[in-house]
């Protein structure tokens, strides 16, 4: 088995980049429905959705930076054009959201195209031996789990 740089196998690396890339996608296009939520809520929530909505696309952004480098570090190249983005990205697209239970619905379905990506992500990292991915991994599914379940708690739903 050829080892590459960081003493992982080439071919689970590739694989992960290739899986990374997608999560990379789909974490692009939340970024861009947070933002547009944030610019366009309406109605009487808006002062604590604004605030909360610019919260998380700053978290969303910091993650695309941390998977785009994750994938450099395991030796393939981050996808970095819209058109990749939109022909990987199962997350939906969110236009002129304005209503807060369509936004916060928005969120959670996103949320869970991610997490069913991460958890992918996570089982092909623990059989590669992939420490890092595998951390990287572990922290955006509690992360993201919890985000799920205040929103669904928002909207007074059950998780």
């Amino acid at each position: 088995m050829k080892l590459n740089s960081i003493g992982l196998s080439e071919v689970k690396s590739e694989a992960l980049s290739k899986d990374l890339n997608e999560l990379l996608a789909n974490f692009q296009q939340y970024y861009l429905n947070l933002r547009g939520i944030h610019w366009n809520i309406k109605g009487k929530r808006f002062f604590d959705l604004h605030v909360k909505f610019e919260e998380l696309y700053t978290d969303a952004n910091i993650k695309v930076d941390e998977v785009a480098e994750r994938i450099l570090t395991l030796g393939g190249v981050p996808f970095h054009t819209f058109k990749d983005y939109m022909e990987r990205s199962k997350v939906a697209v969110g236009k002129n959201v304005t209503k807060d239970e369509d936004a916060i619905r928005l969120i959670v379905g996103s949320l869970k195209e991610l997490l069913l990506i991460e958890r992918r992500i996570l089982d092909a990292s623990a059989e590669a031996n992939d420490e890092g991915t595998n951390a990287m991994m572990s922290d955006f599914i509690t992360e993201q789990e919890k985000t799920v379940w205040m929103m669904k708690a928002w909207l007074a739903e059950d998780i």
